[in-house]
This record gives C-alpha cells, sequence and structure tokens, in this order.
C-alpha cells in the first residue's frame, strides 16, 4: 500500500536522524519546540488518516511457511542486563510471572506455563525494523485482548503499557527499565499477542524470552521484548519521559503504524 510504504519511509528517516544526533551528543531537535510540535501534529494525523482508512480488525498480511525467513537478527537488546533476569534463565524461567495490574478490575499473574494453557494463536508475520531492514517469522502466543478482558478494564483504561526486564534505561541515563504502549485499539486487535514461540520453538534470549509482544501493525520497536509487567492506565505522565515509550522519550514517534 502506497501510504505505507511512504510513511514508513519517513519515519526510518526521521528517527535515524534523531538516533544519530542523540549519539552524537546534540539534542536541538528534542529541545526545539517547533520541531517536536511539528512532529507531534503528523503523527496525529498519520494515526487519525490511518485508523480511516483501514478497520480496527483489518489483519497485517501473513505469508506460509515457505516464506519464513532464515535467518532473523534481533532487534534491539540481544540480552537484559539485569541479575534478576540472569537468574530466571538460569532456571528457564521457571520462577518468572507476568503481572497484569493497574486499571483493573482483578488483578492478574501469570507463570509461563498458565500462558501456555491459555487460547493460542499462530501468525506468520514480516516484521519492519525502523532501521531499514525486515524479516519474516512464525509467532505463537496468546492473544492480548481476552487476557485484559479476563481482568476487567475499569473507566479510564487507555493505554497498556509494558514494563520489561532490560535495563537499557538504568544504562543510559537512570530513568529506568524499557518499556513500550499501545492504546487500546491495538490490544485488542486479533494480531496483538503475547508470544512466548518463534518458529515452533520457545523463543530464544536475542528475541524476548520468555515472552514478547507482537503488534502487527506497527514498526519493530514496538514489539516489547522481555515482558514482566503489563500495566494498565489513563496516561503517560507518570512514566519517565512521558511520551510512552524508550524510544519515544528519544524522539521517536508514538504512534509506529504500517
Amino acid at each position: 500500500m502506497t501510504f505505507s510504504i511512504t510513511r514508513r519511509r519517513l519515519l526510518t528517516g526521521s528517527a535515524a536522524s534523531l538516533a544519530a544526533l542523540s549519539l552524537s551528543g546534540c539534542d536541538d531537535v528534542a529541545q526545539n519546540s517547533n520541531v517536536q510540535s511539528v512532529l507531534e501534529m503528523a503523527e496525529r494525523l498519520t494515526m487519525r488518516g490511518q485508523r480511516l482508512l483501514v478497520s480496527k480488525d483489518t489483519l497485517a498480511s501473513e505469508f506460509s511457511e515457505p516464506d519464513i525467513s532464515p535467518v532473523f537478527k534481533p532487534n534491539g537488546s540481544t540480552a537484559p542486563d539485569s541479575e534478576d533476569y540472569a537468574r530466571m534463565m538460569e532456571t528457564g524461567f521457571a520462577d518468572w510471572r507476568l503481572k497484569i495490574d493497574g486499571l483493573v478490575e482483578r488483578p492478574v499473574v501469570l507463570s509461563l506455563t498458565d500462558l501456555k494453557r491459555l487460547p493460542s494463536r499462530t501468525q506468520i508475520t514480516r516484521h519492519d525494523c525502523v532501521e531499514g531492514w525486515s524479516a519474516i517469522g512464525k509467532w505463537t502466543g496468546t492473544p492480548l485482548g481476552p487476557l485484559l478482558q479476563s481482568a476487567g478494564l475499569k473507566p479510564g483504561a487507555r493505554y497498556v503499557v509494558f514494563h520489561c526486564a532490560d535495563e537499557l534505561e538504568q544504562t543510559m541515563d537512570g530513568s529506568g527499565t524499557y518499556y513500550e504502549s499501545i492504546d487500546l485499539i491495538d490490544a485488542f486487535h486479533p494480531q496483538t499477542i503475547l508470544a512466548y514461540e518463534m518458529n515452533g520453538k520457545d523463543l530464544e534470549v536475542a528475541h524476548g524470552a520468555p515472552l514478547l509482544l507482537r503488534v502487527e501493525r506497527h514498526l519493530g520497536y514496538k514489539h516489547a521484548k522481555y515482558l514482566m509487567r503489563i500495566e494498565i492506565t489513563h496516561s503517560f505522565a507518570g512514566l519517565w519521559g512521558g511520551k510512552g515509550g524508550f524510544w519515544e522519550d528519544r524522539g521517536y514517534e508514538w504512534y509506529a503504524g504500517i
């Protein structure tokens, strides 16, 4: 679809430029309120335009087994720099637990075994990275929407925030652990799953073990890895930079739909 391709190229170029500025120590863009206002307006228009043109339940393209990429390189971190995570990895994540809390009626705590007992979905989809590469993989996991329904969303619930084991934020500037977020429309999309398998095998550490968010209508940086907690909230105000995600706090768009 021409709209998606054009937007992806625009976002890739913008994000790469912002990343380069950040790495070089230049934060003029981040501090320029006029530039930020234009970017935020463009993001809102893009989200509204895409959701006007595409049904909230429209599926991202799915592929067949022969289409699976022979090499699917990891995006982002390849292993959390966390002592707690290292201990869980040593036991095969037997002690790992996923917490679902915030604006819910019934907070939930689930083991990996619990998640694997729930209804699952398998999908073969393409991962599009903001760095410009793509790969096709097969993912199996539990759909997020029904899980949130079982917890019971309270009035005012608007966003789903994914807190991860990765301590990249603490390493960079001490702001906290890695996090990402989506809204309820994307959370209840049929292809939004909490994946515990890739290509028929348990997730490897480099790809987000034990649990990875797959939100197939978004660019790769929205696919949070090493999930530990899912928080339902009404705003991002109390979350580190307040923009809704690790990369968003550093200039990337919050809405990365493709």
